[in-house]
């Protein structure tokens, strides 16, 4: 089987969850069927690369659009395409049209579950709203990467036939994310190791929830560090809400608090989830969270909103706390505030407990290796390949 992945992220250009996703995917996927790999950006080893450049001027969702036309004449002659998230849908709807070869998709968000994304893509959004709704109505077969992800998709495009719905999970290297002794990334940003931390790490995004998460943390036990591993604000708005609201966190927690702003490579990420006491994953929409999957095969427990696919990685009073959340209820100030409230009591209650919390975080990686191994899930993958094309050739006219 020859497959073309359709995707913006690839290695080493990488910032989200999606392209974790691919990088991890691809090779072992290469071990099962043929793989090309469509990406944008700049050039780079493995994958034909292509910019966001065309139309000169143009709004970014628009030339994210023309990247997409970019890969669809590149593709080779493949017996699939498979693309993720909504940058690259548009390609891979064209593409299956272009080379007669069934679309799949993996969805690792859904644009009508993030409406804080207009103000990031202004009139944008109205076009990757379209991209992602017309490519999954005729795709032939949609991954989502858990049950509640499935759910959330035929919430968001009831048109859909449930049976071309599918969910392989998001998975995990344990032999990239482990428990590590080494501590000189931890060092450099001046944690001290002989006392808990808390650690967030994501991007600076409403998704994330890290605003809420520096609003809890004023009322973290006396000594309890913060350490925020926050980039790559989406919006100037954002970027300084978070800034307002750290200054106060400055003012109640003084060097306990500590904002690491730069991209930090992999093995720093590593190092500083193996010495946290807790990860705190406040995300306020999360189709499953790669990132809590990372901390817990560092063998640390997760304290984290009960949102999305959250639940079906974070075993709640095993490997990890949960706290409720309803996104419904986002503009109702004394709800958030409860919410943020009961955030903060759940990471004291572990942090007051260091034997409760190293025992949840071994549970952890030994979940992670039980249950999400990236083995299985490409094998599962290309399941669902094949589905797509038998459902692809049972269409009339095929």
């Amino acid at each position: 089987m020859r497959v073309s992945v359709l995707t913006r992220e690839y290695p080493p250009s990488i910032y989200g969850g999606a392209g974790v996703h691919v990088g991890q995917l691809v090779p072992r996927l290469a071990q099962l069927v043929d793989v090309d790999v469509q990406c944008m950006g700049d050039d780079r080893p493995g994958a034909t690369a292509h910019r966001e450049e065309y139309p000169p001027g143009a709004n970014n969702a628009l030339k994210v659009f023309g990247a997409d036309l970019s890969m669809v004449a590149s593709l080779p002659d493949v017996d699939v395409v498979h693309s993720h998230t909504w940058y690259a849908n548009l390609a891979g709807l064209l593409g299956g049209v272009y080379k007669s070869v069934p679309h799949v998709i993996t969805a690792h968000s859904l644009e009508p579950l993030r409406p804080w994304k207009r103000e990031q893509l202004g009139g944008g959004y109205e076009l990757s709203s379209w991209a992602e709704r017309t490519a999954y109505e005729q795709a032939d077969a949609i991954i989502g990467v858990s049950s509640a992800m499935r759910d959330d998709i035929l919430r968001c495009y009831p048109q859909l036939d449930p049976g071309k719905v599918h969910v392989v999970l998001n998975g995990i290297d344990t032999t990239e994310f482990y428990l590590d002794e080494a501590h000189d990334f931890c060092d450099r940003f001046g944690i001290d190791l002989d006392r808990p931390s808390v650690v967030f790490v994501g991007r600076i995004t409403r998704q994330k929830g890290l605003v809420h998460l520096v609003r809890a943390a004023t009322r973290l036990d006396e000594g309890t560090q913060v350490v925020l591993m926050a980039s790559s604000p989406d919006t100037e708005e954002i970027k300084q809400e978070f800034a307002t609201a750290f200054d106060r966190l400055k003012q109640v927690k003084g060097d306990d608090a500590i904002w690491v702003s730069e991209m930090t490579p992999r093995e720093g990420v590593r190092q500083v989830l193996s010495h946290a006491t807790v990860f705190a994953c406040p995300s306020i929409y999360e189709p499953l969270g790669i990132v809590n999957l990372e901390a817990m095969a560092a063998q640390t427990p997760v304290v984290a909103s009960a949102v999305g696919g959250i639940p079906e990685v974070v075993a709640d009073g095993k490997t990890g706390l949960l706290v409720g959340y309803d996104p419904a209820q986002a503009d109702d100030a004394d709800y958030v505030a409860r919410f943020e409230e009961e955030f903060a009591d759940r990471i004291n209650e572990l942090t007051r407990d260091p034997q409760r919390a190293a025992a949840m975080g071994r549970a952890g990686r030994q979940r992670c290796i039980d249950e999400f191994s990236w083995e299985k899930i490409a094998k599962q993958t290309v399941e669902v390949y094949e589905a797509a094309i038998a459902r692809y050739h049972d269409r009339p006219g095929h």
